[in-house]
């Protein structure tokens, strides 16, 4: 299924993903809780990933702080806070850009009110797709009880089921150039 998904991601036009990626962050700026926030992690997209720049720059434009993921060292995660396209640098070969600002450390993501997370597909049930390494599993695992988790991905990326282990993590919405939805949350036990 990854192949299959990065196989028809590297087939659309350079002109098609541009379309794409201002009709996304049209979308996201309609979320509600992305449009009350004041703190969003996002992420900066690769080349063949539902583009994030747009979106980055809208949000940026209005005032809201942006938290970036930092790669370290195997599956470290991190954080450092956006401060402008000039400021975003591809620090090893295939990573995408990051901010070269001081790292916050993992908690930082704790002070998101939204969390933008990629994904190669989501189904019907908030299922997410990553790219295998389990980078984003691990990181939602520590997200603000309540904040949004919101899957971007193209239309065709949307699919009834996706394969699940047991350590992955559910988003509560998807988004893509065409619309969003939120996802039913499961209901509390004894509800």
């Amino acid at each position: 299924m990854r192949r299959q998904v990065r196989a028809r991601r590297t087939h659309r036009s350079a002109r098609r993903r541009t379309e794409a990626a201002e009709r996304l962050a049209e979308v996201v700026l309609t979320i509600p809780e992305v449009a009350a926030a004041g703190c969003v992690s996002v992420y900066a997209s690769r080349p063949t990933e539902p583009g994030t720049g747009p979106l980055i720059e809208a949000l940026a434009a209005r005032g809201v702080r942006l938290l970036l993921p930092v790669l370290g060292t195997g599956l470290q995660r991190d954080w450092a806070e956006y401060t402008g396209t000039d400021d975003l640098c591809e620090r090893a070969p295939g990573r995408p850009p990051e901010p070269s600002g001081a790292p916050l450390g993992a908690a930082a993501l704790l002070e998101a009110d939204v969390v933008l997370v990629p994904a190669l597909a989501v189904d019907a049930r908030g299922g997410r797709l990553g790219q295998g390494g389990g980078w984003y599993d691990r990181v939602l695992a520590h997200v603000r009880p309540g904040a949004p988790v919101v899957a971007l991905v193209h239309e065709d990326e949307v699919l009834e089921e996706v394969p699940r282990e047991p350590h992955d993590v559910a988003v509560t919405a998807v988004a893509t150039p065409d619309g969003w939805r939120m996802f039913e949350r499961p209901a509390a036990p004894g509800a």
